[in-house]
């Protein structure tokens, strides 16, 4: 079959002046010449796969990231595939190749300008996505629908049309994706795959499109030539699992799988600086336990803050536990090398050290800490009104305005649990309650603040979500060092319509390979009420970024109160000294 416009159905019944228009319209958008080169070429009737290769060979098209791409595919169970429409064509062919290619049961929802491509009618469930409630399209719907649940592989692109110059974003971008993409993903449990294709067409292309819409479609095949001896790169997210999504309306649950795709856009990346060429010292020598036993014996006993089952909960300073505080630090490098932090030194420490409040956590039976928080006491701190005593004063600018300044406040930081306690609830269980022993034990600190840590083992792209999703900026503190990474244009206007807190976990699953979502601290302070005021660089931590944060105990919720402060939670929530 020869290639034409009219396999496109852009017009009703053709008589003989229509006919002699489309052959010159034929000629105009350069279909006459696709024509020409599919008979050059031999491409008529070729299978769906050859046709393929050899489109990409005659035009010269270099696929760049298919590799990676085919590495996030499953080989088997039921999968849809979004992505975004730069081009109306090609990247049609591309991904129909490389994902067929893994999946041999692949179907393309796809519209009606595909059909250019007889060759590759096999891959095709044709609709009409100009007429998104069209019921002519329920038959389609139903076939795909059909095909994922039973385990098939689909490629949808959801926008359902090119994506064109918007005058109110004032760019180019992709109509809003249709609802179906959340329907499927629910409907089949199928997983996710957020893809993005790289590129634009032409400025004609555009031109023309904002004189009428339909012109669009109809230059489709000179973009497609005009793709000759180029490069198109493909990106792919993380495979996404289908219980991760916990949003019900399936316009917002299609906008949120939208800006999955942009997330990776290579425009929208960078990387953290390498400071791997620093040299690491070795981790010093552990600390001989009945040297910190010892320690611990000479502690007075109101400095044992609890005893619970083999665990107990101590505070103390320096000059009382010198063995102690080496080995807390110690163990501190040990835990933050794994999260590509640390200082590079034997140990973790600083002069803070030596004014600052340990409260740590030792397990009597294997005879070791488990973990511990850095504790400074804002009242004692700046007793001579020198904000340099505070350690987050070398991270962020604190205004008079800012709580540490208004009340006696805890500040809270340098917190690690050894990995065998990381997982697990109890590890932070004990440092909490500690927490709670110690403020019953001292009413007077209200407020607690502090920064919870973003390890550069998460991707900057979801720093920056987390940053957009958790912060809400006050004038009383700033960060010395900004995080400078702008939100993608298109997360930016999803921010503004839906919260994005609520899809944080997420989006973070389209982009952290291991599966990582927010920091489990994070996640604690937040059942706690915690406001996030700003994030910033912690230039004396490995450049790592840190959210600043702040919580009124009194006011967390009483559940909480009653876990970590115990039967004294009553008495320190009216305390008004």
């Amino acid at each position: 079959m020869s290639t034409s416009i009219s396999l496109i159905n852009l017009v009703g019944p053709k008589s003989a002046p229509v006919t002699l228009a489309l052959k010159m319209l034929d000629r105009l958008v350069g279909v006459k010449k696709m024509d020409a080169l599919y008979k050059q070429h031999q491409m008529q009737g070729l299978k769906k796969e050859q046709f393929a290769e050899k489109l990409l060979q005659v035009l010269n098209i270099e696929v760049l990231g298919g590799d990676s791409v085919q590495k996030n595919i499953p080989k088997t169970g039921p999968l849809v595939i979004a992505s975004n429409h730069p081009f109306g064509g090609i990247e049609g062919v591309i991904l129909c190749l490389l994902i067929g290619q893994i999946r041999p049961d692949l179907q393309v929802l796809a519209n009606q300008g595909l059909k250019l491509f007889p060759e590759l009618k096999d891959y095709f469930i044709f609709t009409n996505p100009l007429s998104e409630r069209d019921p002519k399209n329920t038959p389609s719907i139903r076939a795909s629908l059909k095909h994922v649940k039973q385990g098939g592989a689909l490629l949808v692109f959801p926008a359902g049309r090119v994506a064109y110059y918007q005058g109110d974003k004032k760019r180019i971008s992709e109509h809003h994706w249709n609802r179906i993409v959340g329907k499927l993903i629910d409907s089949s449990q199928a997983h996710f795959l957020p893809i993005f294709v790289s590129g634009q067409n032409s400025p004609l292309f555009y031109r023309l499109g904002r004189v009428y819409f339909r012109f669009r479609l109809l230059m489709l095949a000179r973009e497609l030539l005009n793709k000759n001896n180029s490069q198109i790169k493909i990106t792919c997210g993380s495979l996404v699992k289908p219980n991760t999504y916990k949003v019900k309306d399936s316009k917002q649950h299609a906008a949120l799988c939208r800006i999955q795709s942009y997330s990776q856009d290579p425009l929208w990346r960078m990387d953290w600086p390498d400071n791997q060429s620093v040299q690491q010292a070795p981790i010093a020598d552990q600390t001989p336990w009945q040297e910190i036993a010892n320690e611990l014996a000479l502690l007075p006993q109101e400095q044992c803050l609890l005893v619970h089952k083999q665990f107990s909960v101590y505070y103390g300073f320096q000059h009382q536990l010198p063995k102690t505080v080496f080995e807390i630090a110690r163990l501190r490098e040990l835990v933050f090398r794994q999260h590509n932090e640390g200082s590079g030194e034997p140990i973790d420490t600083d002069a803070f050290d030596a004014t600052y409040t340990q409260l740590f956590v030792v397990n009597n039976e294997k005879q070791n800490i488990i973990g511990a928080y850095r504790m400074g006491q804002t009242d004692k701190l700046l007793e001579q009104g020198d904000i340099t005593q505070l350690y987050l004063a070398r991270m962020f600018n604190f205004s008079p305005g800012f709580v540490n300044q208004q009340q006696p406040c805890l500040e809270l930081g340098r917190s690690f649990l050894v990995p065998e306690y990381q997982k697990s609830f109890q590890g932070l269980f004990l440092l909490w309650r500690g927490i709670g022993a110690f403020v019953c034990k001292f009413p007077h600190y209200r407020t607690l603040y502090g920064t919870v840590s973003l390890s550069k083992l998460y991707n900057p792209r979801s720093v920056a979500l987390i940053q957009q999703a958790l912060v809400s900026p006050t004038e009383s503190v700033t960060p010395h060092k900004e995080f400078d990474f702008a939100l993608h244009p298109e997360i930016s206007d999803f921010a503004k319509q839906y919260d994005l807190s609520t899809h944080l976990t997420t989006l973070l699953a389209a982009i952290e390979s291991d599966g990582k979502d927010i920091p489990v601290l994070a996640k604690h302070y937040l059942k706690l009420g915690a406001k996030f005021h700003c994030l910033g660089i912690d230039g004396n931590f490995n450049d790592t970024p840190g959210l600043l944060l702040s919580v009124e105990l009194p006011k967390a919720p009483e559940k909480l109160l009653k876990l970590y402060l115990g039967d004294a939670w009553k008495q320190y929530a009216s305390f008004e000294g």
